[in-house]
C-alpha cells in the first residue's frame, strides 16, 4: 500500500437515525462505500442539520469502524458551504468534490491508488469507468440511483400510515429497470454463449465462492433465483478465482450462423446489467430500508419479485455481508417470488409519462423554414444587440504563459480562436464586476475562462465549477503554476452548487446547460455573460420544458422548437453558406426564446454575437442584468 496519500475531509449530512441506518440516505450510502472498500484515508465528519453537534446524536455502532467526528455547518470550510453534502475537500480548502455519485467514484478512486491490488473496488466503476458518471439532469439512470430512489425510500418511511399503503413510483421503476433487457460491450458474444447453452439444456447452479468463505476453504451454493446459470456465472467470474467454463466459451457454427437479432437477450444479475457496480452500492442501502419497512407494515411484495432477487442476489458478493456487518444492517431472507403479472406494471414506464411522449415526438422530418415563417407571421425574428466593445483585446503577449489558453496540446489556430472567445466574455465580464465580487465559472473544463478572470481581477473570488475530475485537475495545475489565491475548484453538477455569487459565466455551455447555468444565475440574482454550445443536445428534461418564453410557447410546440435546435447546430464552417445563415438564425431563435425566459424573472437580457464571428461557429453570447 502507498503511504504518501494526501488526507482529504469528507463531510456527511446528518439529521437522524432511524433503526440501523444513519439519515438522509446519501450519508448511509457513503459510509457503507467506506466499509465496504476498508477505506481509512479520509477524515470522516458528520454535519448535525440542526444547532446541536452534541456526541448523543448518533449511535456508535452505526459507523462501524469509521473514526467519526461531528461539526456544525458554520464550521465548514468555506467553499464546502457552497455545496450540498456530501462533499470531499483537500487540506488546503481550495479543492472540492461534491454530490453523491462524483464522491463515490472519488472514494474507490482513491481506494485503488492507495491500495492497487484492490482491483476488485476499481470494478465498482463498471465499463470504461463510467458507472454514475454521468449527470442526473441529461442521465435517466444517476437521476433514479442519486436522486430519485433515495428521496423516495426516505419519503416512505416518514409518510404517515395511509400515504405509505402503495409503492413509491420509483421503486416500481427500478423493478421495471430490472426486467429490461441487459446491453454489454461484448453482448453478442454472450448472448451466443447463451444460445449454445439453451440448445445443450444447460441448467446447473453455480458455485459462488464469497471472500470470506474462500479463506475457510469453503465453496457456498448459489441457486438460480431464477435466472440461466450462464449470466450468473459471468456476473460471479469477475469475482472469483474461478473462470467461466470452456464448455460455453466455444461456438458451435450453428451458433456462429445465427443472425444477432435471433440470439436471445440476457436477463439482468444486478442493477446495471451483469456485473456489480457502484450502482449496487447505491442502491443497497435504500432498498434495505424499504423492504426492511414494508415488512414490519405487513406488506407483501408480490410486485416486485426483480428487486426482491436483486436484493438476494447482492448479498452473496464477496466483501457485501461484511460491510453490512460492520454497518449494523441486518439483511432480510426474503422468500422467492413470482413475476408480477405484467399488466401491473404497465403503468410504470422507465421515464415518465409525458416525458416519453415529447421525446417520441421530437424524431421528425423536414427543414426549419416553415417554423421561422411561422414566427416571423407572429413578428418574431432573430435579433442581435450591439457588441458593446467589439475591439477590447487582452494583451495575451505580455500574460504569463499559464494564462493563455495555448498552453497545452492546442493547435496555434485554435489557440488563436480561443483567444478571440475570451476576449469577447472577459470585456463583458470586466464592465459588470466590482472588488469583492464572486464569479462562478460553470461548466468550466479546463479553466479557459476562470483562470484569466482570476488572474485580471485579483480583487474578486472565482470559482470554478466542472463534473470532469481531469479537466479540473489541469486548471488547478495552471492555478498552482501562476500562484493564484483568490480561486477555488468543485468537482460536482451544477445542481450540488448553492453558493451565493454576483456573476456566473460559462463558455460553450452544451445543450441544456445553458438554461441551468441561466436557472442558477436567476436563483442568485446574479448577472450572468454565457456562450451556449451544441443546440442539438437540447430536449425537454425533468426540470426544464421547451419552449422555454411565454411568447414561443403560445405559437411553436415542442417539436417546431426540436426544429430550431437541431438546425442552429449547422452553422459548421465547412457547410455552404446559405445554410450557415439559416443556422445561424435558428440560433439566434433559440437564445431569443431563452432570453424572453429570463426577462419574464426581471432580467435584462441582450443576444449579442461575438467578435469576430469567426472565432467560433457557436458565437452567440447572452449578457443578463438583473433589474
Amino acid at each position: 500500500m502507498k503511504d504518501s496519500v494526501t488526507e482529504e475531509h469528507l463531510y456527511l449530512d446528518f439529521s437522524h437515525q432511524y433503526r440501523d441506518s444513519i439519515f438522509p440516505l446519501h450519508t448511509s450510502v457513503s459510509l457503507f462505500l467506506l466499509s465496504y472498500c476498508d477505506c481509512k484515508l479520509f477524515k470522516v465528519f458528520l454535519v448535525p442539520t440542526g444547532e446541536d453537534v452534541g456526541a448523543q446524536f448518533v449511535t456508535k455502532n452505526l459507523l462501524g469502524d469509521l473514526e467519526v467526528h461531528l461539526i456544525s455547518r458554520c464550521q465548514l470550510p468555506v467553499v464546502v458551504q457552497s455545496c450540498c453534502l456530501p462533499a470531499v475537500v483537500v487540506k488546503d480548502g481550495k479543492f472540492c468534490r461534491a454530490g453523491l455519485s462524483v464522491v463515490l467514484r472519488h472514494i474507490i478512486q482513491k481506494t485503488y491508488e492507495a491500495d492497487p491490488s484492490k482491483k476488485d473496488v476499481l470494478e465498482l466503476l463498471g465499463f470504461k469507468k463510467t458507472c454514475l458518471k454521468a449527470c442526473a439532469e441529461v442521465s435517466q439512470w444517476t437521476r433514479l440511483c442519486e436522486i430519485s430512489i433515495p428521496l423516495a425510500v426516505e419519503g416512505f418511511l416518514t409518510a404517515s400510515p395511509e400515504h405509505c399503503q402503495t409503492i413509491p413510483p420509483d421503486i416500481l421503476k427500478l423493478e421495471r429497470k430490472l426486467g429490461e433487457p441487459v446491453r454489454v460491450h461484448n453482448d453478442d458474444k454472450i448472448r451466443r454463449q447463451k444460445l449454445q447453452q439453451q440448445k445443450a439444456g444447460a441448467k446447473a447452479a453455480v458455485p459462488v465462492l464469497r471472500k470470506e468463505a474462500r479463506e475457510e476453504g469453503k465453496t457456498v451454493e448459489m441457486h438460480e433465483h431464477s435466472l440461466p446459470s450462464l449470466e450468473l456465472s459471468i456476473a460471479f467470474s469477475k469475482l472469483l478465482v474461478q473462470e467461466v467454463s470452456d464448455a460455453v466459451s466455444r461456438d458451435a457454427p450453428h451458433i456462429r450462423r445465427t443472425k444477432t437479432s435471433d440470439l436471445p437477450l440476457l436477463d439482468h444479475v444486478f442493477a446495471e446489467g451483469l456485473y456489480f457496480t457502484l450502482a449496487d452500492i447505491v442502491l443497497l442501502p435504500c432498498i434495505h430500508q424499504f423492504l426492511v419497512s414494508s415488512k414490519k407494515q405487513g406488506k407483501h411484495l408480490v410486485n416486485l419479485p426483480l428487486i426482491s432477487s436483486w436484493y438476494r442476489r447482492v448479498q452473496e458478493v464477496p466483501g457485501v455481508k461484511k460491510a453490512a456487518g460492520k454497518c449494523h444492517m441486518e439483511f432480510l431472507q426474503l422468500p422467492e417470488l413470482m413475476s408480477a403479472p405484467e399488466e401491473q406494471l404497465q403503468v410504470f414506464s422507465s421515464v415518465p409519462d409525458e416525458l416519453e411522449e415529447e421525446n417520441e415526438d421530437s424524431h421528425f422530418i423536414g427543414g426549419p423554414r416553415p417554423t421561422m415563417t411561422k414566427l416571423m407571421e407572429n413578428g418574431i425574428e432573430a435579433k442581435f444587440s450591439p457588441h458593446p466593445c467589439p475591439s477590447w483585446t487582452l494583451d495575451w503577449t505580455n500574460l504569463p504563459s499559464a494564462v493563455s489558453p495555448g498552453e497545452g496540446k492546442m493547435s496555434r489556430d485554435r489557440a488563436l480562436r480561443k483567444q478571440q472567445q475570451l476576449n469577447n466574455l472577459v470585456a463583458a465580464v470586466t464592465k459588470l464586476a466590482k472588488p469583492g465580487d464572486v464569479i462562478v465559472d460553470f461548466c468550466s473544463g479546463g479553466g479557459h475562462v476562470g483562470i484569466v478572470l482570476a488572474h485580471m481581477m485579483p480583487s474578486c473570488q472565482v470559482v470554478l465549477i466542472e463534473n470532469k475530475e481531469l479537466s479540473l485537475m489541469r486548471a488547478k495545475d495552471r492555478s498552482d503554476e501562476l500562484g493564484l489565491n483568490n480561486i477555488w475548484f468543485i468537482q460536482a453538477n451544477l445542481d450540488y452548487f448553492n453558493g451565493t455569487f454576483n456573476i456566473g459565466v460559462a463558455l460553450h455551455a452544451c445543450g441544456v446547460a445553458t438554461d441551468m447555468v441561466i436557472e442558477h444565475c436567476i436563483k442568485a440574482r446574479a448577472a450572468f455573460v454565457i456562450s451556449p454550445c451544441c443546440y442539438g443536445f437540447i430536449q425537454n428534461t425533468v426540470k426544464f420544458k421547451y419552449p422555454r418564453s411565454h411568447q414561443f410557447k403560445e405559437i411553436l410546440s415542442y417539436k417546431e422548437h426540436m426544429i430550431l435546435c437541431r438546425f442552429a447546430d449547422q452553422t459548421a464552417v465547412q457547410l455552404p453558406p446559405e445554410r450557415r445563415l439559416i443556422g445561424k438564425q435558428c440560433m439566434g431563435l433559440v437564445d431569443l426564446d431563452r432570453a424572453w425566459a429570463a426577462e419574464e424573472c426581471n432580467y435584462s437580457v441582450q443576444v449579442i454575437s461575438m467578435e469576430p464571428e469567426s472565432c467560433s461557429p457557436k458565437n452567440n453570447m447572452f449578457v443578463g442584468v438583473p433589474t
